[in-house]
């Protein structure tokens, strides 16, 4: 499966953007798929998980801030992100686990886009 993100940009402290992972394929079969970022250099590190819409998970320091959806339909990821601060800042990055029946694939990866929060 291919992943593309998009959205990404400048904004400034406090600002919103809304980010989208689009797949070549139907996601319908793809179990959870993750929003990762990485920082200048830092490590890439979980921003958030999502299996279901029931079924999402966050890290502690963007909790109440950013939501993760998905909608199978158009086969699309999204992160919305509010209240962004500087230490937002960084390549954010859409993953996904294989599709069901292609458990030996690897996860797919999308090529990033950029997130720059600075006044």
């Amino acid at each position: 499966v291919q992943l593309v993100e998009s959205g990404g940009g400048w904004v400034q402290p406090g600002g919103s953007l809304r980010l989208t992972c689009s797949a070549s394929e139907n996601i319908l079969g793809i179990e959870e798929m993750r929003w990762h970022r990485e920082a200048p250099g830092g490590q890439r590190e979980l921003v958030g998980r999502i299996r279901t819409e029931d079924f999402v998970r966050y890290a502690d320091s963007v909790k109440g801030r950013f939501t993760i959806s998905r909608d199978n339909a158009k086969n699309q990821m999204f992160l919305q992100m509010n209240a962004l601060k500087v230490e937002d800042t960084g390549v954010y990055y859409c993953n996904a686990d294989p599709p069901f029946g292609r458990v030996a694939d690897p996860d797919s990866w999308g090529q990033g886009t950029q997130v720059a929060v600075s006044s």
